[in-house]
Parts: C-alpha cells; structure tokens; sequence
C-alpha cells in the first residue's frame, strides 16, 4: 500500500519566502560592494515587529539617504542576559556581537529588539556612576559605537505612548545611535537629535528629526572624506 504524504504548505510558503529574501540580501550585498554607497543592515531579533522594522528602514533612508537591507530574525544570545535588578540583555554584549556578525559589503548595522538593554554608565573619568547600585546596570534606550559598526535599540522603555507616537520615538532613537556609529557625540544643541536623552523619553519627544549646523557637518564629513 502506497503511504499517502501530507504537504505542509503553509510552512513551505514560509521556508520559500525566507529563501527568496536570503537569495535578495545576497544580491544586494553583491551589488553594493562595488559601489561606494553606504549600507546599514536592519538586524531584528526574534519577535521584533516587521512593521517596525520597516520604520526604521525608511527613516534612515529618508533622513541619511544610505541603502538599507533587513536581515533575517535571530535570537539574542542568552549570555547576554543579566538580572542584577531586573531581566535585561547588556547592550554592550549586543553591540559587540552585531560587530562580529556584520555582513561583508554591509558598512553598519542597526540591532532592534522589544527587550529591556543595560549598560554601565559612567561619568567622564570612567569611572562607574554614583551611586554605583544604580548605574552598573542602567536600563536604556539604545547604544552604539561612537564611531563604529553597529548599535540596537530597544522599544521596552520607548513604548509607553500611542502607536504613531511609539513609532516617532523609535526612529528618532535609531537615527540617534546611527549618528554615534558615524562619529557624532552628543550635542549641546536642545533642537539636535544627537542631544543627550538624560535619562528621560521627555527629550527624546522634545525634538525634531533634525541635526543643528555643526551635526550636519560632521555627516557631509563622513560622506566625503
């Protein structure tokens, strides 16, 4: 007797779908290292919203003009994760693997992931904040090389508004750290958007999608030096 066999199709959409967009990266990347156009990979990790990668795509081809590919969801490392005072993924662990991951042809890359990140902060000297229970472990927005390859950002202290407005705060935050990977510090400048959020969502509301005078110079530097 014959053993019927069941075709699971909607899992084979999936498989080729996932298949095409891999097959697209690769001729993307293929096309751009020939080129001198800058190019940002969308890294999403798993369970990242498509609608809010496609976001961030847009807003750093809008306001930077750099070609932009979205790679495929992975999950975070689980040694990253920390629960010195509450469950959060290090940032700096994140960065550092995007780095390593970079795909070839690929100049940066922009990490998203709806978890709560940390870092360490500290003061100008280096050294850990006081009170040092308080920032060894500091929940944050986004973090990035300055300058350097990659950074991520995370929605989970970004979202606590509606959806257009949780959406503005996401770009604002990702072309913030982009502009760290390209050298930018943080302005002085309260209408930059490369100000100093000062551990408050309230800046990051506060100002436009706009780089004062001396941010936008340091962008047509980077282009080209």
């Amino acid at each position: 007797m014959n053993a019927i066999r069941f075709v699971n199709y909607s899992r084979f959409n999936s498989m080729l779908k996932n298949l095409i967009k891999t097959i697209s990266i690769i001729l993307l990347l293929a096309s751009c290292s020939s080129q001198d156009e800058v190019v940002v990979a969308i890294q999403p990790f798993k369970g990242f919203p498509t609608e809010l990668t496609d976001s961030v795509e847009n807003a750093i081809q809008r306001f930077y003009g750099f070609q932009t590919i979205c790679m495929q969801p992975v999950p975070i490392p689980e040694s990253y994760f920390v629960n010195i005072k509450s469950p959060r993924y290090r940032a700096d662990s994140l960065i550092r693997y995007l780095k390593k991951t970079k795909p070839k042809g690929v100049d940066f890359v922009t990490g998203l992931c709806m978890q709560d990140i940390s870092t360490t902060k500290r003061d100008k000297f280096r050294r850990i904040k006081k009170p040092e229970s308080k920032y060894r472990d500091w929940g944050i927005f986004g973090l990035g090389y300055r300058p350097g390859p990659s950074c991520v950002v995370s929605t989970f202290r970004i979202f606590s508004a509606g959806k257009a407005k949780n959406i503005k705060r996401l770009q604002k935050v990702c072309l913030h750290e982009l502009g760290h990977n390209l050298g930018i510090p943080h302005c002085p400048d309260a209408d930059c958007f490369m100000r100093d959020a000062n551990e408050t969502i309230k800046t990051i509301d506060f100002v436009e999608v706009n780089l004062c005078v001396n941010c936008q110079a340091r962008i047509h530097k980077f282009r080209f030096q």
